[in-house]
């Protein structure tokens, strides 16, 4: 049975993999597209980062919502997860190291993109967690293997936001420091389910902390 979610339906934007002095996995929310992904992109005003965004099937990485049973939720679950760790992958075979390569996601993306790390820990250039949380219902075993050896997360959600529980987001950071994470939460009285300017800033430096280092290579 092929995969629910391909690899090839990835959109490519930003500088290209010769120019790039990093990469960045950008991972929508339910019911939208990788184009959506495109304004923000912009927004972190940077022009030597290559942005990866994949397109799930029928808009959507997983039916039901994320507190649902791991079980209900596949096997596009773990279809989604493989297609980001073979973007990983990929981008490691085009010279970018992980801790070169950037995850963010909003809604349902930001979801996955927690789930992904922990369960695939290693040291990434950073990670984007906005509006989202660690997948599974409540009680759900957290004993992830690994470290994210000091992975720079930044964790935003509302307060009030109706699908995202406060009490998911604090465990996610507790779970994602536990695993070795720095982890920067914040949360945001009254915020609708959105992104503001002030997480657009915050992911913007931890992209320009990433991109600090030495260049990735580029391998041909």
């Amino acid at each position: 049975m092929p995969a629910l979610h391909q690899v090839g339906n990835t959109l490519v934007a930003g500088a290209s993999r010769e120019a790039a002095k990093a990469a960045v996995i950008l991972v929508h929310g339910r019911g939208a597209t990788p184009e959506s992904m495109l304004p923000l992109a912009e927004a972190f005003g940077r022009d030597d980062i290559l942005y990866l965004a994949p397109r799930a099937s029928q808009n959507t990485w997983y039916p039901n919502t994320f507190l649902a049973p791991i079980e209900a939720n596949e096997p596009w679950l773990s279809s989604a997860l493989a297609l980001l760790g073979a973007l990983v992958d990929r981008l490691a075979a085009d010279g970018f190291a992980s801790d070169r390569v950037g995850i963010i996601g909003f809604s349902q993306g930001a979801c996955l993109t927690s789930e992904f790390i922990a369960r695939n820990a290693r040291r990434y250039g950073m990670a984007g967690v906005l509006t989202g949380g660690l997948i599974g219902p409540p009680g759900t075993p957290r004993d992830y293997p690994g470290s994210l050896s000091g992975t720079p997360v930044f964790l935003g959600c509302s307060d009030i936001d109706g699908h995202v529980p406060l009490e998911r987001v604090h465990e996610t950071r507790d779970v994602l420091e536990k695993l070795g994470a720095d982890v920067d939460a914040r949360i945001y009285p009254g915020m609708g389910h959105t992104v503001n300017d002030d997480e657009v800033k915050a992911v913007a430096e931890l992209l320009g902390i990433m991109v600090a280092g030495e260049p990735a290579p580029y391998l041909p």
